[in-house]
């Protein structure tokens, strides 16, 4: 997509014509222009004329989308940054609980520092993420300290994360999700389910409205299912009451086809879609943003609502947010350009079984604040 320059004193910094724009939030799905000035959207319109642009970026044949957000990635490590998600698309994220309050510090420098718009969910655990389980000895979820880290780092700690698999928590699980949410107070929590101890229903529970439950595609033990294959009346009763579910793809016991397939089958599909995306997951089972999305797109969720899925509906979940996931006019410019590829593509499970879809989106340019990221 090759930009071209305009007058100097154009009316817009950067229009972006010809796309099929897809908005969700604001219900636009039709092929038109969108000027933008200020860091911010100023029109949507069919035909913008090129004289009124500074400069002009292409996207005739594409798809041109509100900045995707991503609500569980890992940025925590120098082997996956900000700046590389940017390039796949992702305008905003929230990292997922890689750092807790004894090591917060280096992970605001690296949201601080990024290019994009990082929030972080702080773990629990005072360790952050350990690969023994940072929740094995319950004393690490400490909850004044938590408390201190929020509030120390309040414009960059958006929640509190909690991981509750047994091989993190052991037998812990109901007591860890007791204190995330003391030490979140009106923030919300997300909670890593998927092999835990303790049956779902019982930890939602102890949910808020807003808190969020990620990797709800897990097989079992205590996955969403029954016994007989269909969503647990449980999980339906705390999306009523405003608890939100995502998928957190990742690369382990967090999503299989069977169980993704029954839930989908019995209507549950998910509010947000997320990747869960860490350094290696850029070359295994996850690869990117637009991959989780496509296979949703393989497994048949229309393209507006797998859109709305990184957009609008992922807005809501932290507050500073809240303003993006949309190209209404006075919303900030943020915008991934996506082509939607036809073809043969093989998409896979956490347990690598494999599945074949017809089409991929693929990032080709981004707008950040206005301007030209990619």
């Amino acid at each position: 997509i090759a930009p071209q320059l305009g007058a100097a004193a154009a009316r817009y910094d950067l229009v972006v014509k010809g796309g099929r724009v897809i908005d969700p939030a604001s219900r636009v799905d039709r092929v038109a222009d969108i000027g933008i000035e200020g860091g911010r959207i100023r029109a949507i319109e069919s035909s913008i004329a090129a004289s009124d642009a500074a400069e002009v970026l292409d996207a005739r044949g594409r798809i041109v989308a509100p900045g995707w957000i991503d609500i569980h990635v890992h940025v925590g490590a120098p082997d996956l940054t900000p700046a590389m998600l940017l390039r796949d698309g992702v305008t905003s994220m929230v990292d997922g609980g890689s750092a807790g309050a004894d090591n917060i510090d280096a992970l605001v420098r690296v949201a601080q520092a990024a290019p994009n718009r990082v929030r972080i969910f702080l773990n629990v655990a005072r360790t952050g993420v350990t690969a023994g389980g940072e929740l094995m000895d319950i004393a690490a979820a400490d909850v004044d300290a938590a408390a201190r880290a929020i509030e120390r780092h309040h414009d960059w700690i958006v929640g509190v994360k909690v991981r509750l698999s047994q091989n993190v928590a052991g037998d812990h699980d109901l007591e860890a999700v007791r204190r995330a949410r003391r030490a979140a107070g009106r923030l919300p929590v997300m909670l890593h389910v998927g092999q835990t101890f303790s049956p779902l229903p019982k930890i939602l529970e102890l949910l808020n409205p807003g808190d969020i439950v990620t990797h709800i595609y897990s097989p079992p033990p205590h996955s969403l299912l029954d016994d007989a294959g269909r969503v647990l009346p449980e999980v339906r009763a705390a999306r009523t009451r405003g608890v939100r579910f995502d998928v957190g793809n990742g690369r382990n016991g967090h999503i299989t086809w069977p169980i993704v397939d029954a839930a989908t089958k019995d209507g549950f599909w998910p509010d947000t879609i997320s990747s869960d995306m860490t350094g290696p997951g850029r070359t295994f089972r996850v690869f990117n943003l637009a991959t989780v999305v496509s296979k949703f797109l393989m497994l048949g969720l229309p393209l507006d609502r797998a859109i709305a899925c990184v957009t609008r509906d992922a807005a809501p979940s932290v507050a500073a947010f809240r303003d993006l996931g949309t190209l209404e006019p006075g919303a900030p410019a943020d915008l991934t350009v996506l082509e939607l590829r036809d073809g043969d593509f093989e998409f896979v499970d956490n347990e690598d079984a494999k599945r074949k879809g017809r089409q991929m989106l693929a990032t080709v340019a981004v707008v950040m604040n206005g301007r030209k990221a990619m």
